[in-house]
């Protein structure tokens, strides 16, 4: 597993244009989604007591998220991921599912789980047991996204933010989302071992400074 740098920066439209730009020059575009552009929605799990918002808010050091993600409204590549903070450095671990085993899960059926050969499914049925995970909301937001080998650089530009309220009726096309009030857009840059200097420069906006927005967090004041 490897720890990552991650930057991100709310930014506003007219930051997002000249971004687009910069990065078109530089870096090539992910080849997956439409022109490296691709809908996401995620469903997030949480305890009774909302101990991984709690800790996002409160900017606990060493935590932890759980999520299933699928992309483009297509339900036959779901993973289900593990987004771990330490130090300022983030981790994250995935594993994939099938759309079954991903119901199973929603619905609170466990019993494929405890002996699976993939260690964050075991895991992950521990904590739902010992911890009380459960779904709280899903998050849908449209992604732009930039990749650049040297440094293993990663650049996205996320917007329209729209939020489940309490659904979680994750591969339903008639779940109703709608936006998270006035959501910025956000630029994220994670980077391994070092952050080339083109992509730095590409990456720069005057005044604006590193922030720790949560898509989670802003989706959860509604539900």
């Amino acid at each position: 597993m490897e720890y990552r740098h991650e930057w991100k920066h709310e930014i506003s439209y007219s930051d997002f244009l000249v971004l687009r730009k910069r990065l078109s020059a530089v870096a090539a575009h992910d080849p997956h989604g439409n022109g490296g552009i691709y809908e996401i929605r995620s469903l997030y799990f949480d305890t009774a007591d909302d101990k991984a918002l709690r800790e996002k808010i409160d900017g606990v050091n060493i935590r932890e998220k759980f999520r299933l993600r699928y992309y483009d409204g297509d339900p036959s590549f779901i993973r289900l991921e593990k987004k771990g903070k330490r130090n300022g450095l983030s981790i994250k671990e995935s594993v994939s599912l099938t759309r079954s085993q991903a119901e199973h899960m929603v619905s609170g059926n466990h019993g494929f789980m405890p002996d699976s050969d993939a260690p964050l499914l075991r895991e992950f049925y521990l904590k739902m047991k010992n911890q009380g995970l459960r779904p709280k909301t899903i998050v849908d937001y449209t992604r732009e996204a930039f990749i650049f080998p040297p440094g293993h650089v990663r650049v996205t530009l996320d917007f329209g933010i729209r939020t489940g309220l309490d659904s979680t009726d994750l591969f339903s096309p008639q779940a109703v989302t709608i936006p998270a009030g006035a959501s910025p857009m956000i630029l994220e840059v994670k980077w391994g071992e070092f952050l080339p200097d083109l992509i730095r420069d590409a990456v720069s906006l005057p005044g604006r400074r590193v922030c720790s927005f949560s898509k989670y967090a802003a989706c959860r004041l509604f539900g």
